[in-house]
């Protein structure tokens, strides 16, 4: 999918205004429920836009490039209602005839769900629920309890099941104040005793999927790694651009080009050569999986790369921004510029566990 100037000037004009909110503005939430860009993973007889892996990731850089904190809600609310493919078939009929459904919660376990007769009790507390605001549904993971004692899976682990809420049932801790994406409005929430039914109970595994779409047979950790690091791409090659756009204007000055700016702009060239090879290999090795999954071929290897690969372009990415920042003077300091905006937002990103290394 290609943006639209139409949809690009939109873009722009709302950045600064959901900045200093905090959310995403009306504007913005009104253009993303139009264009579905909440359902990108949820299947056209869902009213979804059904993208394969590739056309996803690519839509999710372009987004990023224009802006980096919108994007970012849009990839994890739309990775959330990538659950409709593993949830009870009803119940995600039921959902998601909704236009403006939008799940999000966190994967992190950090509740507890105590077994009862047709359901569980669940208490928990949980950080970072992207997009919390507009949230129709909240999804937790939690471990398994009997009489107060965690239930152990086969191999020994704590049992952790995944578990989605409706909006009423959830407390929002408004509590994201970050230097960067601060439009995600990633807030905490929690929920105390409440009683959900085991028909909202999921597992986020290719094999328990409901749906037969090749997406919900893609392994989800190679899907998060691919989906967060479009993101990352998206604002680097954002950010590579803002600082060939600023070495252009200085070079006017003929003693800056003299001394300074032929080897920035030589240094530079290295960077974007680097960005461009490390970009395309992301991209290969996504579309091979992807080739793999519907052959119904072994991708141990390629996850494995994937894996590698996206940690290793974030961690070097990181170092080049690092580097170049201070080289375009105070101008990129002052926080409504748009190269202080991305800068922000790569490095608030970067926080996320997921693609450290």
């Amino acid at each position: 999918m290609i943006l639209t100037p139409d949809q690009i000037n939109l873009i722009k004009d709302q950045q600064q205004h959901a900045i200093d909110s905090k959310t995403m503005t009306a504007a913005q939430l009104d253009l993303t429920i139009a264009e579905k860009w909440f359902k990108i993973w949820v299947p056209q007889s869902l009213g979804g836009l059904g993208f394969s892996l590739l056309e996803g990731l690519q839509f999710l850089e372009e987004l990023a490039y224009h802006d980096g904190g919108l994007a970012w809600t849009i990839t994890l609310c739309s990775g959330a209602n990538l659950f409709v493919g593993f949830i009870d078939l009803q119940i995600g009929n039921e959902i998601f005839k909704n236009p403006q459904v939008c799940l999000g919660g966190s994967g992190r376990a950090s509740g507890y769900a105590e077994r009862e007769q047709g359901g569980y009790i669940i208490k928990g507390h949980w950080k970072y629920a992207t997009g919390a605001p507009h949230l129709t549904h909240f999804t937790a993971n939690c471990v398994i309890t009997e009489n107060g004692i965690p239930v152990l899976d086969e191999s020994g682990h704590q049992l952790v099941y995944s578990f989605f809420f409706d909006r009423n049932d959830v407390l929002i801790h408004y509590d994201w104040d970050t230097f960067g994406l601060e439009c995600t409005a990633s807030h905490s929430f929690s929920v105390e005793n409440i009683f959900v039914k085991d028909s909202r109970s999921f597992l986020i595994n290719e094999s328990k999927s409901t749906w037969p779409e090749l997406l919900y047979q893609y392994p989800f950790i190679p899907f998060a790694e691919l989906t967060l690091l479009s993101n990352f791409i998206g604002m680097f090659r954002r950010f590579i651009d803002l600082v060939e756009r600023y070495f252009i204007i200085k070079s006017q000055d003929e003693v800056w080009l003299k001394d300074k700016g032929k080897l920035h702009f030589k240094r530079l060239d290295k960077i974007r050569d680097d960005f461009n090879k490390r970009r395309d290999l992301i991209y290969q090795l996504a579309e091979q999986s992807w080739k793999n999954r519907e052959q119904d071929m072994d991708n141990a290897i390629i996850y494995n790369r994937i894996a590698i690969e996206s940690r290793a372009f974030v961690s070097i990415f990181k170092d080049h921004v690092i580097h170049l920042f201070p080289l375009c003077g105070i101008e990129a300091a002052q926080r409504e510029k748009e190269m202080n905006i991305v800068f922000r937002n790569i490095f608030t990103a970067s926080q996320h566990s997921l693609l450290q290394e």
